[in-house]
Parts: C-alpha cells; sequence; structure tokens
C-alpha cells in the first residue's frame, strides 16, 4: 500500500476529538516507540505529569505505548501530518526520515561522563539549530534528544576481539551505517525485524543482538543467548520530535513552560534510564543464572574503536547533505562539553 495512504487511513482512524491541529487543545498525544514500564514510556509518564502539574489541568496528555497507532515509521508520519503532537523517534528508524540524525549513531562518539552527555544533547548546537532545520523541513520539531542507555551485545560465546566475531551473524536494525558498522567490527550483519529477533536467537539462525539491557530484559533474549558484553561504543539515543505548526502556534508562555520541562527532564532519565539498565542485568542474571558478563577493558574497547574509525566518512558519503557540517560542530560541542567537566 502506498505510504501516504496507509498515514492518511491511520491519522483518520485516531480518535482524537479534534478536526485540525490546535495548539491551544486541551489534550495532547504523545506516541512513545515501546512498551509499558520502558525508558521512553517513564519519559512520557514523567512529561505528563509536569505538564498537566504545571497547566494546572489545562492540558491533558494521552500516552499511546508501541504498537496502539502503528510502527516506528508511522509515528514519524503521524506527527508530522499533524495527527499526534508529540512522539519518539530514534535515530535508527528516523535515518529514513531526516538522514542526517543518523551522525547519534555512530559509536564511540558521545562523552562517557553523564554530566557531558547531558550537557551535549540538551544544549548542542549541532542539533538544536543545525540539524534542527533538518526536522523543520519535514514538518517536525525537534523537541529534545536523550539517552536510553548504553548499547548491550548479547552474544553465545564469550566476545572480546574483533576475531572473536568471525563467525557470528549479528542481528542489527535496518540501518545501512550499523551494518557497515559491525562489518569493520568483523561480525556478519544481518538486518532483521525485531519480531524475528527471539526466534532466530534460539534456532541459531542469528548468534547475536544489540540493545540496551532494559530492552534486552523486556523482550526475554537473555534466555536465548550466553552472554552480556558490555563495549561501551554507543549510547543509544532517541528523539522527542513534535509537529512543527502545533509548535509554532503555541504560546510563549507554553514554549518557556515546555524549555523548562525538557531541561527537568534531561535530569530525570538520565538517571531513570541507568537505574532501569542496571535493575534489568541483576533481574536476567537472577532469571538465567548461566548468563555471564562480560566488560571490555579499555585497551580491549581501543581496538573497536580503531576498527570503527572510518565509519564516519561513510556515513558522510551515504547521507550526504549537510551530514558533515553536523558531525563537525557536533565534536566541537562534544570536545567544549567535556573540557567544561574537566575544569570543574
Amino acid at each position: 500500500m502506498n505510504i501516504g495512504i496507509r498515514i492518511r487511513r491511520l491519522a483518520a482512524g485516531v480518535t482524537l476529538g479534534f478536526a485540525t491541529l490546535s495548539a491551544a487543545a486541551a489534550d495532547w498525544k504523545f506516541a512513545v516507540e515501546e512498551g509499558p514500564g520502558d525508558v521512553q514510556t517513564l519519559y512520557a509518564e514523567e512529561f505528563k505529569r509536569l505538564v498537566e502539574e504545571r497547566t494546572q489541568g489545562k492540558v491533558k496528555v494521552t500516552i499511546y505505548t508501541y504498537g496502539q497507532l502503528g510502527n516506528e515509521n508511522d509515528l514519524t508520519e503521524l506527527t508530522a501530518v499533524g495527527a499526534i503532537q508529540f512522539s519518539n523517534a530514534s535515530p535508527g528508524h528516523l535515518g529514513t526520515f531526516v538522514p542526517e540524525v543518523q551522525v547519534l549513531s555512530l559509536p564511540f562518539l558521545l562523552p562517557e561522563s553523564d554530566k557531558a552527555k547531558g550537557d551535549v544533547l540538551s544544549n548542542s548546537k549541532a542539533l538544536y539549530e543545525d540539524l534542527a532545520k533538518d526536522f523543520t523541513a519535514k514538518g517536525l520539531k525537534l523537541f529534545t534528544v536523550y539517552p536510553e542507555g548504553e548499547m548491550v551485545w548479547t552474544t553465545k560465546k564469550p566476545v572480546r576481539t574483533p576475531e572473536d566475531l568471525g563467525d557470528v551473524k549479528f542481528r542489527v536494525m535496518t540501518s545501512p551505517i550499523l551494518i557497515e558498522q559491525f562489518k569493520l567490527y568483523g561480525a556478519n550483519p544481518v538486518a532483521l525485524p525485531w519480531g524475528e529477533v527471539y526466534g532466530g536467537l534460539q534456532m541459531n539462525v542469528i548468534q547475536a543482538q544489540v540493545n540496551p539491557a532494559f530492552f534486552i530484559e523486556s523482550a526475554k533474549f537473555h534466555e536465548v543467548t550466553s552472554h552480556l558484553v558490555h563495549v561501551g561504543d554507543v549510547e543509544y539515543t532517541t528523539t522527542v520530535v513534535a509537529n512543527a505548526d502545533f509548535w509554532d502556534g503555541l504560546s510563549d508562555e507554553q514554549r518557556t513552560m515546555l524549555g523548562k520541562v525538557r531541561d527537568d527532564l534531561q535530569t530525570f532519565i538520565l538517571e531513570k534510564q541507568r537505574e532501569k539498565n542496571a535493575a534489568a542485568v541483576e533481574k536476567m542474571l537472577k532469571d538465567n543464572p548461566k548468563l555471564s558478563v562480560i566488560k571490555l577493558t579499555p585497551e580491549e574497547r581501543d581496538v573497536f574503536r580503531k576498527r570503527a574509525e572510518p565509519l564516519a566518512d561513510t556515513l558522510v558519503g551515504m547521507v550526504g547533505g549537510r551530514s558533515g557540517q553536523i558531525l563537525e560542530q557536533l565534536r566541537a560541542d562534544i570536545a567544549k562539553a567535556e573540557k567544561a567537566v574537566e575544569a570543574k
């Protein structure tokens, strides 16, 4: 079915209670890519609490979890056409809609320090001035970027070097950059739909996959694997986007309120995702006592870091446009944030 027709049908099928989008609407819709209890849902619930509290109940926020309004790409389309006001859109999926956002998927890019990381994701010129223009061109307002946790590998054998990945079929999202990344690491990347990952691991069609710990536990992937490998290469980030026309129609007071909510939520979610991921690892080890945890040493990480060095140029070549400029500015923003942390 034509994507435009499918999205129009989805939008028509969402009972929103209004015919046209209104910034003054009493009910704002917020759709996430994950299920109840997951990090994006926790973020949306705190967003709802703060907005309703700070508008004294004049604005109500309705949250839709994964599947209620379609898949990840559907949520972005529904936001762009104005059927919903806010949605999560993660770089792995959003890359087909706003290709430049894939710079956030590059390994060994974001700061390791929570303070520096939070500063970059909240205030980066590359994100909120440069990259934001690409969102606006697609009918979207980039509201925020936040982390969901370190990407953890699940493998069926111990992995500490690229050579250990030589015979491993490694499931990744359908992203050319991710496929290239794991080729550089020495693995055999396989783009497999999310719904087929558990069965693929169980039947040994694939031997590895990568996700934040909370998601691995939620999806029960730890039941069909042997090792959790902490490489420390990628922080999984997600964006929150708003419909651009909706945002432009907000009053100055509403935009100021939302800016403060955004800043408060950055601190909230940094702490919450860390708690959530730590609890998930603890639960997985309890559920599967045979599961082992591997954390690469700095020297072992450096081997993968060097392997990944060509990926930035590959990304810029694939994406084109202003991706090189955005990446250069993002690196400058990261260096500035790291320097500020070191100075304190």
